[in-house]
């Protein structure tokens, strides 16, 4: 079972592929489309878990709690990107725009969870748990796999 720093690692590691991938390509191509769609499905679904998981523990020690809370609220606004993205034209000149936007947040917040943040959680997160946090992360990553339609669905109904 990989540590819960281990987990988020591959999970941005893919991430970084899938950026780079989309980036390549033109158009609303049927690479694009799969890359994108891989992509959007697994970031939603780490997001949630790492926040369930990860952030909520840091948020229960005055040591972690700015960090999390800031990386929080940067997964809402780079939520808020993929929402935009998923609903325009993959073949317009804005969407290649406002996808570099993601691109450039995400690979900033991915190095900032990397390097500042997992500093943080290992002083919160005692290293003897970091194998059950990883487990708990790629559990809960597990099931909101399955539910990311139904929560944009409901997302959607709310506005």
């Amino acid at each position: 079972m990989p540590s819960i720093y281990d987990a988020i690692k591959e999970d941005h590691d893919r991430h970084r592929e899938w950026l780079n991938k989309i980036a390549e390509t033109s158009g609303d191509s049927k690479d694009r489309r799969e890359a994108w769609d891989a992509f959007y499905n697994d970031i939603k679904s780490h997001s949630a878990a790492e926040e369930e998981t990860f952030y909520s523990k840091l948020m229960q020690d005055t040591w972690g709690q700015d960090a999390a809370r800031h990386s929080v609220h940067e997964h809402a606004e780079i939520d808020e990107i993929l929402e935009e993205l998923r609903e325009m034209d993959m073949s317009s000149p804005g969407w290649l725009t406002r996808f570099k936007t993601l691109k450039h947040d995400y690979e900033h917040h991915m190095d900032e969870e990397e390097d500042e943040v997992f500093t943080r959680a290992k002083k919160v997160i005692g290293a003897e748990h970091n194998d059950a946090f990883g487990k708990r992360f790629l559990d809960h990553k597990a099931t909101e796999e399955k539910l990311v339609e139904e929560k944009r669905e409901d997302a959607l109904h709310d506005d």
